[in-house]
């Protein structure tokens, strides 16, 4: 693979197009609803029809009372599959040549992974309402997604981040802040908790802080693969080192509750939504953005070649994008909604959760992730596996 003699493609995933930028979500209202206050209502009947649509998507995304809801509005059964992954829906719809499912979920920054692969088709868009989605989100289909011409293959469903879950009965943050280095540090060895790929970011991120690592680094390992190599070796020798003092690796949202609640996990590099639905439950747990600054997703819905169920897929998408159901959902996977007025139907609780979670200049220093291009996933995954196998 001539990896080195791609510089075009290094650059579009260096500059990652498709990225949330921190301002813009904050300047259209993504964060606390701004727009949403001064968007009219939404009121819409989703296309009466019947039949099923196959859905595979992260697992905790779809409450069971939202998918009875879309059923009561249009007759529709939905066959949920839950994933932990974008490398399972990858290597799903790979392994059946992009049938099987009308719906997939892949975050915003695995664009480039998905072009060349060919699995998925345009959307059409003359039957989405993405006026009732944030402006900044709506963007990263038509910019990110737009492949071979053809328009975009992705739209925005659900956003959150990536930061710190802790047991407040158990443990708290110095100075009231955690930090990526509160998963590595002596002091919580043997219950601490991440993923794999992930909390090695995190680490390098604190790294680039305690001066193990020049500032910036993390984001320079996205400009190519001969950037990236010396700086993945260091961090993974750090990580490596500590590995001890990691008590769960986790995969999915249910995994992340598990360890919190029964593991003997007091403090994690987790999304969002878990913590939160479990602070939401009445648990003794917390979700803040690091010190570092927490890591920015955007979660879609796309439609594999083989998709079968066509007005179904639009009805669902419409559905979607009602502003009630979407902020009804909030309250129970503990994500947030790119739908303008969702959160002016989520609870208080929500609302609460939300200004904990990212005080003073959390939204303005949130990390977008960035577009990760093929040859970076194959790097990053050999040294995951040097980790995890160590």
């Amino acid at each position: 693979m001539k990896r080195e003699n791609e510089p075009a493609r290094e650059t579009k995933s260096a500059d990652a197009v498709n990225r949330i930028d921190r301002r813009t979500v904050l300047r259209t209202g993504a964060a606390f609803g701004a727009v949403a206050l001064a968007a009219p209502a939404y009121i819409s009947n989703a296309r009466a029809s019947s039949g099923e649509l196959n859905i595979l998507m992260w697992s905790d995304y779809l409450p069971d009372d939202h998918l009875a809801a879309f059923k009561d509005k249009t007759g529709i059964t939905v066959n949920y599959t839950g994933i932990g992954s974008n490398e399972e829906i990858i290597n799903k719809m790979k392994a059946t040549n992009g049938q099987g499912f009308d719906i997939i979920s892949p975050t915003n920054n695995r664009n480039l992974q998905w072009e060349p692969l060919g699995l998925l088709q345009p959307v059409d868009m003359s039957r989405v309402p993405i006026d009732k989605v944030n402006p900044a989100m709506a963007k990263i289909g038509p910019t990110g997604w737009n492949f071979n011409g053809k328009g975009s293959h992705w739209l925005p469903h659900i956003w959150g981040t990536e930061g710190i879950g802790w047991r407040t009965d158990l443990w708290a943050p110095k100075d009231s802040v955690p930090s990526y280095g509160d998963i590595w540090a002596e002091e919580n060895a043997g219950k601490t908790m991440g993923r794999p790929h992930s909390m090695m970011l995190g680490a390098g991120l604190y790294m680039e802080t305690i001066g193990e690592l020049d500032p910036g680094s993390m984001w320079k390992a996205y400009e190519s693969e001969s950037a990236m190599r010396p700086i993945w070796e260091k961090v993974t020798a750090w990580c490596i080192a500590r590995k001890k003092n990691i008590k769960l690796l986790w995969n999915d949202a249910d995994t992340q509750k598990n360890g919190l609640l029964n593991e003997g996990v007091i403090v994690g590099q987790t999304w969002d939504g878990p913590p939160l639905a479990l602070k939401n439950a009445g648990e003794p747990v917390m979700y803040q953005a690091p010190k570092e600054g927490s890591m920015a997703w955007v979660d879609g819905m796309a439609i594999p070649v083989g998709a079968k169920n066509i007005d179904q897929i639009y009805a669902f998408v419409e559905f979607a994008y009602l502003a009630e159901p979407a902020g009804t959902a909030i309250d129970k996977h503990g994500y947030n909604s790119p739908v303008l007025g969702a959160d002016q139907h989520a609870s208080d609780q929500y609302k609460k959760n939300f200004a904990e979670a990212y005080p003073g200049e959390s939204l303005a220093n949130l990390n977008p992730w960035p577009a990760e291009a093929p040859w970076y996933a194959e790097v990053r995954t050999e040294y995951r596996n040097k980790f995890v196998n160590a």
